[in-house]
Formats: C-alpha cells, structure tokens, sequence
C-alpha cells in the first residue's frame, strides 16, 4: 500500500524544516537561530512546525540525526568492501573527508552541535541512535580486532583514536584555516593508521 498523500507531504514538509534549518545554522550559527527564523525561512506556518517539531531542541536532533545518517551511510558502504585493519581505517578517514568537502554546511553543523557543551542536543538519545547506525561499521571491524590488528577499543574510544586529528582538521578547515584539501586527503589517513599502530605496539 502506498503511503497516503497526507504522510507523504507530512514527509515533505520535515525535510524542507530540517532543509531551512540547516541554511539557518550555516548563515547565523546554532547559537543564534531561533525556530522562528526556521520557519520563516521555510514559508510554514507555526501549526504546521510544532505537528512535526515540539520544540528546537526536537528539530535541532531530527536535523543532526539526518546527518549522521547520510555521514555513516557513506562510511559504512566504503569501509564493508575493506578486508584488512589498515584499509578499514583509511577508508573510514577517506570516507569522512569526502563527505565533509561535498556537505560543507552539515559537517559545519555536525561540529557546532556536537561542541555546544548545553546546547539543545539530548547527548543520551543521539548516542543511542548513533550505535544503531554505526552498528553494522562495528560488526564490519570486530574480526579486526579478534585478531589483534585493530585495538580492543569501544566504538567511542575506537573513533577518537582514527578520528581524532581528522575532526580536528576538518573543523579548522570548515572555519577558514589556510589548510589544503589535498594535503588532508593524502596525509590524514596515514595519521590515522599511525595512532593505531601506536596502540598496538604499545599492548
């Protein structure tokens, strides 16, 4: 049975307010943007904002949700065609640039989010739909560390350590530091396998 017309513009109408919301956070900030200037910016009547979104703190989740969503899409395509540790981890560092340089303005938004240390973004909620998302990446990569190419490491402490500097990097690049792309491309995930191999010399 397809989905009734009244679903399926009720789909439309949240991905045009996550849409506005996202082009709102890239021209005035996370901090400075107000569900008022969301709605505006979406020609939607304030009825039909709060039926999908009770609050920014509920649109600002749904926004960071979706983007993480398209970032661990990508991410787990490129690194389930891997068959050794190394690769896994450069394809994981490769795949994360690429979708920073292609979505510039949700990966900006990513990282303001997720530095707001009281912002409107429920820590516990996003951490659990961040572990369904990742799962498979992390069923992908447990034969690397059952066979002690990859450190025993959890999910969190695991992507400090492959993404730690590439975070980092990217988010001074997405704020205007003079850092080349190119150079991030060839040069991050030879780091990335560096701090591994660091970790498993040191067991």
């Amino acid at each position: 049975m397809s989905p009734s017309p009244v679903r399926k513009d009720g789909k439309r109408r949240r991905q045009e307010l996550l849409d506005a919301a996202l082009a709102c956070f890239a021209e005035r900030g996370l901090l400075r943007t107000g569900i008022e200037d969301v709605r505006k910016r979406a020609g939607a009547s304030p009825s039909s904002v709060y039926h999908q979104f009770k609050d920014l703190e509920a649109l600002t989740l749904a926004l960071l949700v979706r983007t993480f969503e398209r970032l661990f899409a990508g991410m787990v395509g490129a690194v389930q065609t891997t068959s050794s540790a190394e690769d896994a981890v450069r394809a994981i560092v490769r795949s994360h640039l690429a979708w920073v340089f292609d979505c510039p303005d949700e990966a900006a938004f990513m990282y303001q989010a997720m530095l707001v240390e009281h912002g409107p973004v429920p820590r516990a909620e996003l951490a659990a739909e961040k572990a369904r998302m990742m799962a498979p990446l992390a069923a992908h990569l447990a034969p690397f560390a059952a066979a002690g190419t990859l450190p025993r490491l959890d999910p969190v402490r695991l992507e400090l350590v492959v993404l730690g500097t590439c975070h980092e990097t990217c988010r001074r690049y997405l704020g205007g530091a003079d850092i080349d792309a190119d150079w991030m491309r060839e040069a991050l995930p030879d780091v990335a396998w560096a701090a591994v191999e660091r970790l498993l010399d040191a067991d």
